[in-house]
């Protein structure tokens, strides 16, 4: 199978669509592999590399991604106690929602929070799918990747050079 979505089954590509959209609809659920492969009518194995050939990234960082974009727009748009959003947005403590949403937004929940409410805006003119995509998380990298990166003092994965 080529590495292109377009050139994978479009039937696989519903399946996976199907996943997708029950981790979209239900993100503060558990998500493991195997329950997804079972919603997809697929292997483990075959769900993990599909999802990823499909979508361009695996599907925990998916889900992290999905998560985090939730955590922001209600850090923005509601009162709601950080705690309560850590557990709303489906993380089991609230040390590892600070800690991954650091990671991957460069700030402290409460930061979002504060820099929102002292920035007005007018976003309720502007359709919630636009919304959401401008403030999604860029995820391209793993959570401990970016740790380790910003141990060693450097921004950018190293790259791998192609052996002659």
């Amino acid at each position: 199978m080529s590495g292109s979505p377009a050139n994978q089954d479009p039937t696989l590509l519903r399946r996976l669509l199907r996943a997708k959209d029950r981790m979209d609809a239900a993100s503060h659920e558990e998500w493991p592999v195997e329950r997804l492969a079972q919603v997809s009518g697929v292997s483990e194995a075959h769900f993990a590399r599909s999802f990823k050939q499909a979508f361009g990234i695996p599907p925990h960082r998916y889900l992290l991604t999905r998560r985090i974009e939730r955590a922001m727009a209600l850090l923005r748009d509601t009162d709601l106690p950080i705690t309560d959003i850590a557990f709303e947005t489906g993380w089991a403590s609230l040390g590892t929602f600070g800690r991954t949403f650091r990671d991957i937004t460069g700030d402290s929940p409460s930061a979002v929070r504060s820099r929102a409410k002292a920035t007005p805006h007018e976003l309720g003119r502007v359709p919630v799918c636009i919304v959401s995509a401008a403030h999604r998380p860029g995820l391209t990298i793993a959570v401990s990747e970016k740790r380790r990166l910003a141990a060693d003092g450097t921004n950018e994965p190293e790259q791998q050079q192609e052996i002659p």
